[in-house]
Formats: C-alpha cells, sequence, structure tokens
C-alpha cells in the first residue's frame, strides 16, 4: 500500500459574493476530485490546536502526525534546518522577511505594502542579505539568505517571549502597533530602521522600481523560536516518507523526521510552480521504494494572502488536474495500491488575506474499498455536511495509514 498527502496549503476559505456566495474551493473546476468524492471519507479537521496561533508551521507539522503541543518550538528553527544552519540550544532564530514599506519619513508611520517585496527572486534577494550582513552581523546576531524573500536571523545566547507580527496579516496596513516589543525590542526594530536606509537606494531595488516591480525596502522579523527535535518518522508510523516542497519550513519539518526531501526544478511556493513536476516526482519516488510522499503546494496560500482570487482558484484546479489526476492514474496504471489524503493545512480567507484557526475539510481515499461518508463533492460546504469531524488534526495520519 503506498500512501499520499496533497496539501493545498491554506486552500480553504470563506463564501465570496463576487463567486456567486462560494468559495475558491467551490468554485474551482475538480473533475479527479469529484471523481474520487463518492467513495471518500470528507469531513472537517481541526489541524490548529487551541491556544496556538494559526501558522503553517504548526498546521503542517498537525497534518504529518505530529501533535504541536508537544514538540514545537517556532516557525524560524524549522525554516534553518532547512537553510542548513547549524543551531545551538543556545540560539533563538526568527524569520527575515525582507518586504516593502511605504515611504513615511518615520518607520513607525510606514504601511506594509508586500509582505513578499515582490516574490523578489532568490538572486536577488540574496545580494540584499548579503549586503545586510555587513552591517548587521556581529557576536550575537547572524543572518543567512534562504529562498526568495524568506530568511533567517540567529541570535546567540537570545531570549525568546518577544511580540511579533507577520508581515502577512498587516498586508496595507499602517506598522503602527505591530513593530516588535519585548526584550530584544530595541535591536530588532534598530535593524528594520536601519535596513531602510541601507536597502532603499541599493541598486538592485532602484532596477526593480526601474523595471516596475516592488522594491525590497526593509526586513521584518517574526516567527521566533529555538532548536526543535522531531521523533522520525518511519521509526513512529513503520513507512518510509518523503516531502515535496518549494518552502524552507516544511522541508526543515521534513529534515527534523528524518524523511527524505525530493527537490523538483521549477517548484517556486507559488501559482506558477512546477505543479506537473511536484507530481511526477512524488509518482516515481512512490514506485520506487518510498511509502509516503507528502506533496506541498504553498500556492493558494500565497493567493489568499494577495487576495488573488483568480489564481487561488486556478492553484486548486492545477492541483487537481496535474498533481491528483497524475498520481491516480499513475498508481492505477502501475496496478498500486493506494490510500490518499487531500487537504489545506488551514485556511487563508481571501477576505482577511491571512490565516484562520477554522476546521479545514479533507478527503480520504482508498483505492480499495469504498470510505463513502455522503458526499458528492470535496469542499468545504459538502464536507461541513457530512457531520464527519476529526478535534485532533495530527490523528488525521493515522487515518490515512489505517492505524
Amino acid at each position: 500500500m503506498k500512501y499520499i498527502v496533497v496539501l493545498g496549503d491554506g486552500m480553504a476559505d470563506r463564501k465570496l459574493e463576487n463567486l456567486g456566495n462560494k468559495t475558491p474551493l467551490e468554485s474551482a473546476r475538480t473533475p479527479n476530485l469529484d471523481a474520487l468524492a463518492a467513495r471518500s471519507e470528507i469531513g472537517m479537521c481541526k489541524t490548529v490546536p487551541d491556544g496556538m496561533k494559526p501558522g503553517s508551521d504548526v498546521a503542517n507539522l498537525s497534518v504529518l502526525g505530529y501533535d504541536p503541543k508537544q514538540g514545537y518550538t517556532g516557525r524560524s528553527p524549522l525554516e534553518a534546518v532547512s537553510i542548513g544552519i547549524p543551531l545551538r540550544s543556545t540560539d533563538v532564530t526568527m524569520r527575515c522577511n525582507l518586504v516593502t514599506v511605504s515611504d513615511e519619513e518615520n518607520y513607525e508611520d510606514k504601511r506594509m505594502i508586500d509582505y513578499s517585496a515582490g516574490e523578489i527572486s532568490t538572486r536577488e534577494a540574496n545580494e540584499l542579505i548579503e549586503y545586510l550582513k555587513t552591517f548587521f552581523d556581529d557576536e550575537k546576531f547572524t543572518l543567512y539568505s534562504g529562498v526568495s524573500y524568506r530568511h533567517c536571523l540567529v541570535i546567540d545566547k537570545g531570549e525568546t517571549g518577544n511580540d511579533l507580527t507577520p508581515p502577512h496579516d498587516i498586508t496595507e496596513r499602517p506598522v503602527r502597533g505591530h513593530l516588535p516589543q519585548g526584550k530584544l525590542q530595541k535591536e530588532l526594530l534598530g535593524m528594520m530602521r536601519r535596513s531602510y536606509e541601507l536597502l532603499k537606494d541599493h541598486p538592485v531595488n532602484l532596477a526593480r522600481i526601474a523595471a516596475g516591480k516592488r522594491p525590497a525596502n526593509s526586513v521584518w522579523f517574526w516567527g521566533e523560536g529555538t532548536k526543535p527535535a522531531l521523533e522520525n518518522y518511519e521509526k513512529k508510523f513503520g513507512v518510509k516518507g518523503g516531502v515535496i516542497s518549494a518552502v524552507d519550513l516544511v522541508k526543515g519539518i521534513g529534515m527534523l523526521a528524518g524523511m527524505q526531501i525530493l527537490d523538483v526544478e521549477g517548484a517556486t511556493g507559488n501559482y506558477d510552480t512546477n505543479f506537473q513536476g511536484k507530481a511526477d516526482a512524488a509518482l516515481s519516488a512512490l514506485l520506487n521504494g518510498l511509502d509516503l510522499v507528502y506533496i506541498h503546494m504553498e500556492a493558494p496560500d500565497e493567493c489568499g494572502h494577495q487576495g488573488d482570487v483568480k489564481h487561488k482558484i486556478f492553484s486548486i484546479e492545477e492541483i487537481d488536474r496535474a498533481v491528483v489526476g497524475t498520481l491516480v492514474k499513475g498508481l492505477n496504471d502501475a496496478k498500486e495500491p493506494f490510500r490518499m489524503l487531500v487537504c489545506p493545512d488551514h485556511p487563508t480567507p481571501i477576505c482577511i488575506r491571512t490565516h484562520t484557526s477554522d476546521p479545514v475539510p479533507y478527503l480520504l481515499y482508498d483505492s480499495e474499498k469504498d470510505l463513502s461518508a455522503g458526499a458528492a463533492r470535496y469542499d468545504e460546504e459538502h464536507a461541513e455536511a457530512t457531520g464527519v469531524f476529526v478535534e485532533d488534526g495530527y490523528l488525521l495520519m493515522q487515518k490515512l495509514l489505517n492505524k
């Protein structure tokens, strides 16, 4: 038996008037999922425990089968592991976004224009981070380059307990009231202010502005944490697993769990990602030794943060066409029995452009037996109507593995 998780990050949503009071998932054309729905268990699942923030870190840990209440130490250290940063037990890490802020003179008066600096390229971003390192790196603080706008700050003998706001939570809003608070407030805010002065006229940004792109004119710190540890996935569940993702966070979780990381050329973390390549890589891995593949697609989440309804629907349709369609056909053609779980990690509603803790719809399919819960389609409305509810998200993995 082979096992697949098709994870559409942020895919769940709320009904929108401009979609005829439907969600993007309800509006999308999903013939492959529709074909599975009649024989699948479909229901709702709570992936974010009460009292925890609805981040992709917490929610993906849940779907992978780990109880976030037991082993979660913060978001950024998971990304640090993927980047290859050697963490010590005394280190504190923070996500460092390259962002676009408005040009008011006082930093406190600025607005968060774009949490991703227009999806800046990794090449451009690395040049900016290397430039900032010459000013910011010292015995206590070290910057590390990541992918696109996602980078990392490591603080030697740092202190946790800082109040830090994710920049995607305040898109197009004033930064006042959302600036760092806590023991490291002075240092963090100082670097953010200085980064604006250093970056606003940097040649990379001048070229971006000339090309009609948004400049990466500031850093923004959030998502603090400390060195994590996860139980080995194969030891915990008895299957050999792999992870496909363009996002350092999810790769880091997979690496900590001892899972195989499958890199796919053209995987971007947005709606222009190589959906087909991810599906092909997953199918190949399943037919050549792996028991389970966790396929993470960031695109619906990014579209939710951007308020981009059109491409959120497009991303869902590509997940259905390229990923679900390819895997179902490929495994059936190979006469390989399989179980497939399709779900988001959390909702990212277009109307608020950030994550929520609301339960998410899931579909569980078994190629060898009928699991029907009476739903005719996979979406939020049909999933709620079945009355099937999984209170603890980390138990979804046990349902997938039929344990």
